[in-house]
C-alpha cells in the first residue's frame, strides 16, 4: 500500500482520488487536508474530465477532523470541491462505513455520490460543541427539515436513508462502491465538457445559496491566493532591495 495521504490515479481522462489514511479511519490531519487540497488542484488543471473521491479501507469514509491534528494550515474548508478549490468539472462520492462531520461536507460539496450499504452518515457537532459553520449549506440541498434534523441532532443517516433525502444518488453492495461511481464518471468523461462546465457553474453560483461559512471561505480563498503567491514574494524582495518589482502574475 502507498503511504501517500492522498493518492491520485488518471486513467481514460478519469482521476480517482483517495484518501489513504485507514489505520486512522482516514480522518483529516492537517497533512492529508493539504495533500487533498493539493489534489484537487491537480484534477483542475489536469486534462482529466471527472473525478472519483473516495478512501481506502472498508470501516470509514472518514471520520471528519482528526482531534489531535486539526487541520488549521491549511484550515479543512481548503480541501473542499467548489469552495477551498473551485473546479468547474464534476466530482463523484464513492462512500463506504463512517462519513463524520468534516467529511459529510466533502461529500455534500461533491456533484454526485454513490453509498455502499454500510455507509453511515452522522454529523455530531452539535453533541460536542465545534462546528466550522460549513455544513448550513444542506439545507440548500435536501430538505429543510431533514437537513435541521441531520445538523442538529446527530442522527445516524443510514445508506438507504441517504438516498431517501438526496444525500446520495445510489445505494450498492460494500465494495461495489467505486465502481459504480465509474460508471457516472465515464459517461461525465466522454459528455461535452463545455456543458457540463457550464451547467456546473450555472448549479454552484447562481441556484444553490451557499452558506455564512462557505461564502467566508471563498473570499478567504482569494486572500490566500495572493499571500501565497510569487507576485507578493517578488514586490517584498523589491522594496527591500529598493527597485522597480517584475510582476508576474503567479
Amino acid at each position: 500500500m502507498s503511504d501517500q495521504l492522498v493518492r491520485y490515479e488518471s486513467k481514460d481522462r478519469i482521476a480517482l482520488i483517495t484518501i489513504n489514511r485507514p489505520e486512522k479511519m482516514n480522518a483529516l490531519s492537517n497533512a492529508l487536508v493539504a495533500s487533498l487540497r493539493d489534489a484537487f488542484i491537480r484534477y483542475r488543471d489536469s486534462s482529466d474530465q471527472c473525478a472519483v473521491l473516495t478512501s481506502s479501507g472498508d470501516k470509514a469514509f472518514s471520520v471528519g477532523a482528526d482531534i489531535k491534528d486539526p487541520p488549521t494550515d491549511p484550515d479543512l474548508w481548503e480541501c473542499m470541491p467548489g469552495v477551498g478549490v473551485v473546479v468547474d468539472k464534476p466530482v463523484i462520492a464513492a462512500v463506504a462505513g463512517y462519513c463524520v462531520g468534516g467529511a459529510f461536507c466533502l461529500v455534500q460539496f461533491c456533484d454526485l455520490a454513490v453509498a455502499a450499504e454500510n455507509a453511515d452518515f452522522f454529523y455530531p457537532e452539535a453533541q460536542i460543541g465545534f462546528c466550522g459553520g460549513l455544513i448550513a449549506s444542506v439545507a440548500a440541498r435536501i430538505p429543510h427539515k431533514i437537513a435541521m434534523e441531520f445538523m442538529l441532532t446527530g442522527t445516524h443517516f443510514d445508506a438507504n436513508r441517504a438516498q431517501a433525502v438526496g444525500i446520495v444518488n445510489k445505494v450498492v453492495p460494500a465494495g461495489q462502491q467505486v465502481e459504480a461511481a465509474m460508471e457516472y464518471a465515464r459517461v461525465l468523461a466522454d459528455s461535452a465538457p463545455l456543458v457540463v462546465g457550464m451547467l456546473k457553474r450555472f448549479v454552484r453560483d447562481t441556484v444553490t445559496p451557499m452558506g455564512p461559512s462557505e461564502l467566508h471561505a471563498r473570499s478567504r480563498g482569494e486572500l490566500l491566493a495572493i499571500r501565497r503567491s510569487e507576485d507578493q514574494q517578488e514586490g517584498g524582495a523589491a522594496f527591500r532591495e529598493k527597485r522597480q518589482p517584475i510582476f508576474r502574475g503567479k
